[in-house]
């Protein structure tokens, strides 16, 4: 790999690699010949513009509609082999996504604190595209927000009960869920243990797989002048190469893990909000009631697109981040509220005790609990990183390293800590002191409302509720749109924005038709199912995050 200096004052090969910005001052150019969207198909036709990547974008449409075609039509043979798939991928290869999780934290953790932290995404004297405010509300909304809304009081809960229930054991081996060694008839021990393995999956390690992705990305295609698309991340392992087909079919699989992921997290956060709507106003949750909330949801994802990064994502990212945090203070204020500050701290303790023994990998006899629970998790997040991970790059220029990975990683756990304290701690605080069931019976897609209906003001703070779940998948739609339609135009961060539309509208399309014909189980199953695949590559990223990080010239 062989690389140039682009000096600020002449910026010379940059400047020929249309479709993602120059590097502003010092920066390290890959040297290739490689010109981006060198190999797209870019035309006019009936006023519609078209620049796009004819082997990602043409593969990546067929099978698309091969597999929906084909779900469809054979939903009882398909749902149980990728459901095997999933299960044999999440209990065989366990450990290997907790080993490779543990190596992203641990490099995330120590970048911070070396000399390499001062390198800036962009060049050396680039600034921010967007302010710190709308960044941090950005990169949160589309990392963690709908999960923390559909599982913020459904987790804590679970493991506290199951670690309240112990240990069982058949043939030797054990049959329960609880985390670790559980904590039977223990209430504060479960308690602790339960925020503790919460934490643990929606904490540093879930934000470490976004954030090597993240880095990888805007330092191969702000500093080194590659296109924004996962293929770039190979580079100094390909080299050449990764503009054939080897590139190709790493971009394939990128725009299948986004597209899939998002296609069932839409399906989902229209099951979560249908059920709020009949909680709350008595419409029955219906597949009408949830197609029409898909519908709803692309409109409004589809008017943010047209607005643009800035004024769209930003704006309703925002919003989000407002209506979280007003309904945070809300739970704090009118919930058991010493429990809650005191918790944050107890539960923050708990995490880092706990931690050395969630992050072992081997000889565990919670099998379940690594399998069915991390494991499941550390696969999904995977699956989700070529889109996270991609947003938050497009939207991080400017940043040092140093600053970008204190907001990816640090900065979402304190607050996802604070969340499912509150939550889930107001939850327990109601099965346990008050007798209050209900929440504990509940659906999954209930609790949160279950929970509210035991405070003051239960129709305002349900419906804020119904209305953040909406919002946050309207921003992962317009999100999740603008990666793909990076992927497919061959990494061009200024394609057409008739593509996102178009990418936008497949979205929901793909989820009412899955929804309607019973395939979204079989798709999010497809979708973990590349967390294998993209761990290889995640790993991958972190030698060319290293190489790439000692070549650049630092702030």
């Amino acid at each position: 790999m062989t690389e140039q200096s682009n000096n600020g004052n002449n910026p010379g090969a940059s400047e020929e690699k249309v479709g993602v910005p120059a590097p502003e001052g010092p920066a390290n150019l890959i040297d290739t010949d490689y010109v981006i969207g060198q190999d797209n198909i870019a035309t006019r036709k009936y006023g519609i513009d078209v620049d796009l990547h004819g082997k990602v974008f043409g593969i990546s449409s067929l099978v698309i509609v091969l597999f929906v075609l084909i779900t469809l039509a054979l939903p009882e043979t398909v749902e149980p082999m990728f459901n095997g798939i999933r299960s044999y991928l999440t209990d065989k290869f366990a450990w290997f996504f907790l080993l490779s999780a543990n190596v992203f934290v641990i490099l995330a953790l120590v970048l911070i604190f070396t000399p390499l932290a001062r390198v800036r995404l962009g060049g050396q004297h680039a600034t921010p595209d967007f302010s710190t405010t709308g960044w941090f509300a950005m990169l949160f909304a589309a990392g963690m927000g709908i999960g923390l809304m559909f599982y913020g009081v459904s987790e804590p809960l679970t493991h506290y009960s199951t670690a309240m229930g112990g240990t069982s054991m058949e043939d030797g081996v054990r049959t329960d869920w609880a985390p670790l060694g559980a904590a039977e008839g223990d209430q504060q021990a479960a308690r602790q243990l339960g925020f503790a393995a919460t934490i643990y999956h929606w904490g540093l390690h879930p934000w470490a797989i976004y954030a090597v992705v993240a880095l990888a990305l805007a330092l191969f295609s702000f500093n080194k002048g590659l296109p924004l698309t996962m293929r770039s991340i190979f580079y100094p392992i390909l080299g050449e190469n990764v503009w054939r087909w080897p590139g190709d079919v790493i971009d394939i699989l990128a725009v299948f893990a986004t597209l899939f992921g998002l296609v069932t997290s839409l399906g989902i956060g229209a099951n979560q909000a249908s059920a709020g709507l009949e909680f709350l106003f008595g419409i029955p949750s219906t597949d009408v009631t949830m197609v029409l909330l898909i519908i709803g949801i692309t409109l409004v994802a589809l008017a943010s697109v047209l607005l643009g990064v800035d004024k769209g994502v930003q704006r309703l990212s925002q919003l989000n981040m407002g209506l979280a945090g007003l309904l945070l203070l809300f739970v704090i204020i009118v919930g058991p509220t010493m429990l809650i500050f005191t918790g944050f701290f107890q539960n923050l303790w708990s995490y880092a005790a706990e931690l050395p023994e969630f992050m072992n990998p081997f000889g565990r006899e919670d099998t379940n609990f690594m399998g069915g629970w991390t494991a499941f998790y550390w696969a999904w997040w995977i699956s989700w990183s070529p889109f996270v991970g991609m947003f938050i790059a497009r939207v991080s220029r400017g940043r040092t390293v140093r600053e970008f990975l204190i907001a990816v990683l640090l900065v979402p756990t304190v607050i996802s800590v604070l969340w499912m304290t509150a939550l889930g701690g107001t939850a327990i605080d109601q099965v346990v002191n008050k007798g209050i069931t209900s929440v504990q019976d509940a659906a999954l897609e209930l609790q949160l409302f279950e929970m509210l209906s035991q405070l003051p003001l239960t129709m305002i703070t349900s419906f804020v509720g119904i209305v953040l779940v909406i919002v946050f998948f309207i921003t992962s739609s317009d999100s999740g749109s603008l990666v793909i339609d990076s992927i497919t135009s061959g990494g061009k961060v200024d394609a057409p924005t008739s593509q996102r539309i178009f990418w936008v509208l497949i979205e929901g399309a793909l989820a009412i038709a899955l929804l309607l014909g019973g395939g979204l189980v079989a798709l999010q199953a497809m979708a973990i199912s590349t967390g294998l695949p993209f761990t290889i590559i995640l790993l991958i990223a972190c030698y060319g995050i290293v190489k790439g990080l000692m070549d650049e010239p630092r702030d």
